[in-house]
């Protein structure tokens, strides 16, 4: 079977790329920008705010190994979707719980997941659901970003313990270490 994309937006890109670098049945993950107006938008444009534009992630995956089902288990867990344009001291438009759909299926799938997800969060779902727009890979500087700065504070206090959850909640779709 072909390989599949998807599309996730929770937070700064550097925490799912982490993540997503570690699931079994992903290819390639990509940090990138989506859903806003500015074509080709940088970085400093889109943490400006003012572009309109999610720090997303773009997932290559084989869904005979992993599904976009379980890939939007591991978004949920690994971030908090109840938080409006924010994910700990990020805050802003940037940062927003966000799933670009690429077809019906997934759009589906979605739905699901969120209305399952509002039966175990507290608090009312905010994470967006919309059709794939635009995408723009972010500058290379931001690619396996974790993978090069393990030890930055940013990495070791906010996007480590994130792998933490996802290698202790998903052992057997986290690749061996």
């Amino acid at each position: 079977m072909a390989s599949k994309t998807a599309i996730l937006g929770g937070g700064c890109f550097w925490c799912l790329e982490a993540v997503y670098q570690q699931v079994k049945g992903v290819e390639q993950v990509e940090s990138g920008y989506t859903g806003g107006k500015v074509v080709n938008p940088n970085y400093e444009q889109v943490c400006g705010g003012q572009t309109g534009h999610a720090e997303v992630v773009k997932l290559s995956f084989d869904p005979e190994i992993t599904t976009y089902r379980e890939l939007l288990e591991i978004f949920f867990t690994i971030h908090d979707p109840t938080t409006l344009n924010r994910q700990g001291n990020d805050v802003g438009t940037q940062y927003r719980s966000v799933i670009y759909y690429a077809d019906q299926e997934q759009h589906e799938v979605a739905r699901q997941i969120i209305a399952e997800m509002a039966l175990v969060w507290d608090a009312p779902i905010v994470t967006e659901l919309s059709p794939v727009e635009t995408y723009y890979k972010a500058e290379d500087y931001h690619q396996n970003y974790f993978q090069q700065h393990p030890f930055q504070g940013y990495c070791a206090f906010v996007v480590a313990p994130k792998l933490d959850k996802f290698r202790e909640v998903f052992t057997e779709k986290s690749r061996p270490q």
